[in-house]
């Protein structure tokens, strides 16, 4: 059987999560992983939305941060300010996964623009809470889809620092 970049990197993510693990996660490949090793390996894993849901275990994955799927499925809900506050800023989170469209060689991120900030030739999502995942989490998973263009020698925007070197 032949299986895509995007699902072996799934997988791997998947594999590097532990039981006891709290996640902060995004929608997509980081809640792909997340769920996946929630079903197999680490059932246990404790699985945060930026949304504010908590322990959440979708039995479907969801489309966005506001799917009702999260809410339908979490131990409970609290507020976005809670989800950075307590527990991003508090340091209780273990692992943080962070996506983008380019990535630099010191885990800087950009999920901002592609081009010039004034007049991109891409405008990308942008930072959501990823600037705070990115100091806040114990660890960083980055997560995205690989190509010549993704891994570049400097940013056409900082979005999420890495390792402070630009």
């Amino acid at each position: 059987m032949t299986y895509t970049p995007t699902e072996m990197m799934t997988v791997a993510a998947a594999r590097a999560l532990k039981n006891e693990d709290v996640c902060f996660v995004g929608i997509g490949l980081p809640s792909a992983a997340c769920n996946l090793a929630r079903l197999t390996h680490a059932p246990h894993i404790k699985l945060i939305y930026e949304s504010g849901t908590l322990k959440t275990k979708p039995e479907v994955l969801p489309l966005s941060i506001g799917d009702g799927e999260l809410c339908e499925t979490a131990l409970t809900t609290v507020s976005v300010p809670e989800i950075f506050r307590y527990w991003l800023q508090g340091g209780r989170i273990s692992v943080g996964f962070l996506g983008g469209a380019q990535v630099d060689r010191f885990a800087n991120l950009n999920s901002t623009v592609i081009g010039p900030y004034a007049k991109p030739k891409v405008r990308l999502p942008g930072s959501g809470g990823a600037t705070e995942i990115a100091t806040g989490c114990g660890q960083i998973f980055i997560i995205m889809r690989q190509g010549a263009r993704s891994f570049v020698k400097q940013l056409d925007f900082l979005t999420s620092l890495g390792h402070g070197r630009t």
